[in-house]
Parts: structure tokens; sequence; C-alpha cells
């Protein structure tokens, strides 16, 4: 359950009353997520997500990350808006944590997607990518491939082996990534986490893309490239659906075209994704006791999509 602090009705009912949302009628809480507590919020004018944002987010990014919702949603982009205070604040404190009200969109996440799920979600990145060139404020990307190849430098050879004996040459595949890594594509903040659980669909229409807390400046060929790879494969990264990647390219470029030099770079890019999903897998597994109540992601998820990029280069984006 994503509810790790407890707030009671009365507290709950002060702290909506500081927005201009109507009174409160109901509070439940939401259990996906694995950083913050949420709540779904009905009041008598509508439906909210309140959050609680409880670690693995810097409060100094908050103005980022709540701006950029703000930025997105005036460019009517499929994102939910920031509410305000009635002071015009977009987060309060609680008990000296952040909270954030924001939006409720319908829609459900796809278990097993379409194509013409996926085409939809390739132009609605790439609506948000052209929307964000002239969001005024930047956030490094603080998991580039030299970040996570260091990440799995501190878990050990030893240690990566012990999960499976094949991921400690991960290591060595992670230095090529670094050092062919391209610093000139163009760029725009970038969503870096697009997974179909951030997604909320109708049908084939993209109403919600949520969870912007990886956001950052980078490449926008990365960002559809880490889409590609959260989208297109079964879920243990054996089998990747052509149908579903054809698809979620000509719908980014059926908004804003690929470069040659982007075309060019997609595998080493796919590559790249696939490292920092093996990377935060890898350690989360080494830190989670093995009677732990929380299934544990297999990093092996990961390499064998990495293999899949490395092996069919060009190939595995046509």
């Amino acid at each position: 359950m994503a509810v790790y602090t407890h707030l009671g009705a009365e507290e709950l009912a002060r702290l909506v009353a500081q927005y201009d949302v109507g009174d409160l009628v109901s509070v439940k809480g939401i259990a996906e997520g694995v950083s913050n507590s949420n709540w779904l919020v009905e009041t008598t004018r509508g439906r909210f997500i309140l959050t609680m944002y409880e670690r693995r987010i810097d409060i100094g990014d908050l103005p980022f990350f709540l701006g950029l919702l703000d930025h997105l949603s005036d460019r009517n982009c499929p994102v939910p808006r920031t509410i305000h205070d009635r002071h015009g604040d977009a987060w309060r404190t609680v008990d000296g944590k952040a909270v954030a009200l924001i939006e409720f969109l319908p829609g459900v996440s796809p278990n097993e997607p379409n194509p013409a799920q996926a085409r939809a979600v390739g132009a609605a990145l790439a609506t948000t990518h052209l929307a964000a060139r002239d969001f005024p404020m930047e956030r490094a990307d603080g998991l580039t491939p030299r970040d996570t190849l260091a990440i799995l430098r501190e878990c050990g050879a030893e240690a990566l082996a012990s999960i499976d004996p094949q991921l400690a040459a991960t290591l060595e595949h992670g230095a090529d990534i670094v050092s062919a890594w391209p610093a000139d594509l163009p760029r725009s903040i970038i969503h870096s986490d697009l997974f179909p659980d951030n997604v909320l669909m109708l049908g084939d229409k993209v109403t919600g893309m949520i969870d912007f807390y990886f956001a950052c400046s980078g490449a926008m060929a990365y960002d559809l490239a880490v889409t590609h790879a959260a989208w297109c494969f079964d879920e243990n990264g054996e089998q990747c659906d052509r149908d579903l990647g054809r698809a979620m390219i000509e719908g980014y470029e059926s908004v804003r075209s690929l470069s040659v030099d982007e075309r060019a770079a997609l595998p080493l890019l796919g590559e790249g994704a696939c490292l920092r999903f093996i990377a935060s897998r890898a350690q989360d597994w080494l830190d989670t006791p093995e009677d732990a109540l929380v299934r544990r992601k297999d990093p092996m998820d990961f390499v064998r999509r990495l293999e899949f990029y490395r092996t069919n280069g060009q190939g595995a984006f046509a």
C-alpha cells in the first residue's frame, strides 16, 4: 500500500480547504507507487490526486516538476495540471513533508498495448517534447549511462554474478555504451520513465501522462528509446513486438520527425535505456532482503532487451 503517512479525516479536510476545489466528500488511499503517499480525493467539484512526497525526491526539484506539469497542460498536452492553493502556491507542507494536489485524469494503463495505442503514445511523447522546449527551467539527468555504470560498479562483479552469472558482463557492455554515447542530439525536457503504468488511456486515446518525477533535460530520441524498451517487449524481455515498435516510431514522427543522427543513434540509446534499468534493478535486488514482502524485479529482463538492441542494431526499430 503506497500510503506511508496517515492523515486523519480532520487534517485532510483542513488541507483540502486550503484549495478552491469545493468541500471534501471522500478520500481513498491509492495502492500504486513506491516512493510517495497518494490519495484519491473527491470534493463537491471533482476528483484530485493528493501526493505526499516521502522519499527519492529532492524537495528542491518540486518547482521544476510541478511547474512542468503546468507548462505542458497549458499547451494542451495530456498531463495533469497542478492545483495551486488559495495563496497561489503549487505545494504545501504537512508535518515537514511536501504535499501537492494534482488534477485527476480519467483512463487506465494498458497491460497488453496494441499498435494503435503504441502509435498514440509515440505521438503524445513527441507533442510533450515540442511543448517543453520553451520551458524556462532545467534539471540535470542524474541517471546518464555514466551514472548508471557507476551504480553497477558499486554493486561489484561478484554481487552482480550472485543475481545471475551473466549479469556481470554488463559492466563491460556499459563501458562501451558510455564511450560511444552521443552528446549533440536535439534536446528538450524528457519524461525519462514512460512505462505503460505511467500512461492513462481510454481506448486508443492517451488521456494522461503521469509521474514526471524522473523528468530532466535530455535528448528527445533517448526518451523515445526508453519508451520503446518499456512498451515493446514481453515482461521478461525475451520477445520484442516489432509491430508495436514500428507503430510507436510512426506515431512519434507524425508529430516530430527524427533527424538522420537520431535515427542512427536509436540502437545505442536503447542500450543506454536498458543499462539504466539494469542498474536500478540490480541495486534494489541487492538492497532488498530475501524475506521481504516486496517482489524484487529481475535486472535480467533488461539485459535481454540490451542484447536485442546490440544484436539487431537499426533493425530493432524497423
